[in-house]
């Protein structure tokens, strides 16, 4: 089983996530995008870090999941990986350039798509805003759009979190 979660900023996604993936009875990775630029970064990382079950792995990768799904999908007993979250991750990947950007996201699809353990992938929904006024964050939003689409379409269950309630949008 393959869930995404979307929502706004604070919308009780990360947290909705973190309950699926506690219901599946199964080992936890948290597998994090952020990476710690400042103060404030760090500060919410670490909160992140501090709600989570002690018992739950761990691993940061801003670049590279599909190496990461990869890697985890020749265990044994794959375990549920909780992926949080692609607005971040596709921040990274714009500004690590074109060739990394292409690359990162066709081979995490590919990996999405054949994870043989579950999976529980957070994103941030931007199709509910306005229209940007630069370049850059208008990439940004179509990029994000288009990768919320594709991880829905390869999605068992989509789940959509709205001031910390959650409405199924498939299956």
């Amino acid at each position: 089983m393959h869930t995404f979660v979307l929502g706004g900023i604070r919308s009780g996604k990360t947290a909705l996530a973190e309950r699926l993936a506690s219901g599946t009875h199964n080992s936890v990775v948290y597998l994090a995008t952020a990476t710690a630029g400042d103060d404030e970064m760090r500060v919410r990382i670490q909160r992140h870090q501090q709600q989570r079950p002690a018992e739950w792995g761990l691993e940061e990768e801003p670049l590279a999941l599909a190496a990461v799904l990869a890697r985890h999908a020749l265990s044994q007993n794959p375990p549920c990986l909780l992926v949080d979250c692609m607005s971040l991750w596709l921040s990274n990947l714009l500004h690590a350039g074109e060739e990394t950007f292409a690359r990162e996201r066709e081979a995490f699809l590919e990996q999405v798509s054949h994870y043989p353990g579950k999976l529980v992938i957070v994103s941030n929904e931007v199709g509910l805003a306005t229209v940007a006024m630069d370049p850059l964050t208008r990439r940004f939003a179509d990029e994000l759009g288009w990768l919320n689409q594709s991880l829905a379409a390869v999605s068992d269950r989509v789940v959509m979190s709205i001031a910390g309630l959650s409405m199924v949008l498939k299956p």
